[in-house]
């Protein structure tokens, strides 16, 4: 006996509830795509300023700024394709859905960052050989600035966005983003020093030192993204909910071989759950469907597969005496 059901855009739903929460995931699919596109915006303004700065003024921080922003920038890019494809419907080649793209979008962009950070670490260690004084560092400064209170602001839409409506790459694009007020703020805590002390060299420091932080984020992201391409399990958090809704079902004998796993914004699980033997298919119907509502309140989108298992005598006078200590 099996019962299948999915908490997700792509599948019917009783009437009573089918168009609101069509209705629903239509908007946070929307609004992901804005998001995303504000992202790409806020970058290209930054290259474009940081390159021209960059450049005007001699400093390689600001150069390298900007290389990190065009990386940032990509990045965006990418999630934003990502997004758009993640809230496709399934087809005959993609059965579960298109989810998995919003993972491929966040270890590619962690790739990316790696990349920026070594590039940069390059171009630092060359420039300590060839130093030469920042004009103009006043501009530099002012442009850092601007780019700590722009990417505080792009980020915390990210976040708040990303929390809303699941969306892993969102996610990683705004914890780039914030990762890069940190490296801004060490850009222009070297431009400020350069400015009062004259110390040259502290400019190429200054770079490697944002390059490294950017490393130890590209890393992190990496790991994560790997976690999830891998289907890794849902967190302990998570699970411990799933358990608690099966447990506290009261014509769910047992469960077992429950299995977790998460694909873009989407919750995947399985289950076998043990049911009295005498039950009739329409009530497991209605169970199903009563676990499913419950799921779906408590994790958001998701996609749950539910194997009906009958109960064996034993199992029945465990459950019996279960329920006359409570």
């Amino acid at each position: 006996m099996r019962e299948t059901f999915r908490c997700d855009t792509y599948h019917a739903f009783e009437a009573d509830s089918g168009g609101e929460v069509m209705s629903e995931e239509q908007k946070n699919n929307t609004l992901k795509q804005r998001t995303a596109w504000l992202s790409i915006i806020s970058n290209s303004l930054l290259v474009i300023l940081k390159l021209i700065v960059g450049i005007y003024t001699g400093a390689v921080s600001l150069i390298s700024e900007a290389a990190h922003s065009a990386v940032d920038l990509l990045a965006a890019v990418i999630a934003f394709y990502a997004v758009k494809t993640a809230i496709e419907p399934p087809d005959d080649q993609h059965e579960y859905g298109h989810g998995k793209f919003e993972n491929l979008s966040s270890a590619v962009e962690a790739l990316l960052i790696v990349f920026a950070a070594v590039w940069i670490i390059y171009e630092s260690v060359h420039k300590l050989s060839n130093l030469r004084e920042p004009e103009y560092l006043e501009y530099g400064i002012l442009i850092m600035i601007i780019s700590i209170v722009i990417n505080y602001i792009v980020s915390g839409r990210l976040m708040k966005v990303a929390k809303q409506t699941h969306s892993q790459a969102l996610e990683a694009d705004g914890l780039h983003l914030r990762a890069d007020i940190w490296t801004s703020m060490g850009v222009l805590a070297g431009l400020v020093a350069i400015k009062l002390t004259g110390w040259l060299w502290l400019d190429p420091i200054s770079a490697i030192v944002v390059a490294g932080i950017i490393f130890k984020a590209g890393y992190t992201m990496t790991v994560e993204s790997a976690k999830e391409l891998t289907d890794v399990s849902l967190p302990i958090e998570d699970e411990k909910i799933i358990e608690d809704i099966f447990n506290e079902h009261k014509a769910v004998i047992n469960f077992h071989k429950l299995r977790t796993r998460r694909s873009g914004a989407y919750r995947l699980l399985d289950v076998h759950i043990i049911l009295d033997k005498d039950m009739h298919l329409d009530k497991v119907h209605d169970i199903c469907d009563q676990l499913e509502h419950k799921l779906k309140e408590a994790l958001g989108m998701c996609d749950v597969v539910i194997h009906a298992e009958p109960s064996t005598h034993q199992e029945e006078k465990e459950f019996s005496r279960q329920l006359d200590q409570k």
